[in-house]
């Protein structure tokens, strides 16, 4: 296997034929010490967060492609910590989307003088750039469409696949009384056919859950929501 790149917490090999194998680590994003998903820097190193995140990836993305919605995931191997995927193309320099069910973390700290910490919201979807310096700044479909990252088109069908993942997600964790705050996800081109698939993982380390009002870490919530 050859190196693509190295990220920080997966690593990339390439397949062959259109194929990637994913490595994921332990490392979590952070800031001083403290696990944030939304952070872009490595914070911390959590013994087990790798697995932890494959296995939470695994079952949804199983979930998913059994729904038939468009994602990247091929296979994994729970005891060599990775996963085989479609190969795929970034949209500009990348791209995330995150879908809102609760006024927290930069929601609230943007438009605190416009709701209440934890006030329930409508799926609301935003995406942001991947840009560590400019500390990855939301961007409007507008300017996506203007700068040539992503077309009208093409981000009406990812908030409209957002909205119908991020609902199965949510509606997985309830199961186990567990709610959904906010969730992080990334989309790219299969690099095969340009078709527009759910990239990255769906895992605790991209969402924040919550227990009966108790925010749940990302690998308690693995415990909770796979072993119970």
């Amino acid at each position: 296997m050859k190196l693509k790149y190295q990220g920080k917490t997966k690593d990339v090999f390439d397949l062959g034929q259109n194929q990637v194998l994913l490595k994921f680590k332990d490392d979590v994003t952070g800031t001083d010490g403290v696990f944030d998903p939304g952070a872009n820097t490595v914070g911390l190193t959590i013994d087990g967060a790798g697995k932890s995140g494959l296995k939470m990836t695994t079952h949804f993305f199983e979930i998913l492609n059994t729904k038939g919605i468009p994602t990247h995931f091929i296979s994994s191997n729970i005891d060599e910590v990775s996963m085989t995927v479609k190969e795929a193309k970034s949209f500009g320099k990348g791209l995330e989307v995150i879908c809102r069910y609760r006024a927290v973390g930069s929601f609230f700290r943007r438009y605190g003088d416009y709701c209440t910490n934890g006030q329930l919201l409508d799926s609301f979807v935003e995406f942001t750039i991947k840009d560590d310096e400019r500390g990855d700044p939301t961007i409007s479909t507008d300017a996506m469409a203007m700068l040539n990252i992503l077309s009208y088109e093409e981000s009406t069908k990812i908030i409209e696949l957002t909205k119908v993942i991020c609902r199965v997600v949510k509606e997985e964790l309830a199961k186990k009384e567990l709610e959904l705050y906010d969730i992080k996800l990334e989309f790219g081109r299969d690099a095969a056919t340009n078709d527009v698939i759910l990239i990255d993982e769906i895992s605790g380390g991209n969402m924040r859950v919550y227990y009966k009002n108790e925010y749940v870490s990302p690998l308690d919530l693995e415990n909770i929501f796979l072993n119970n």
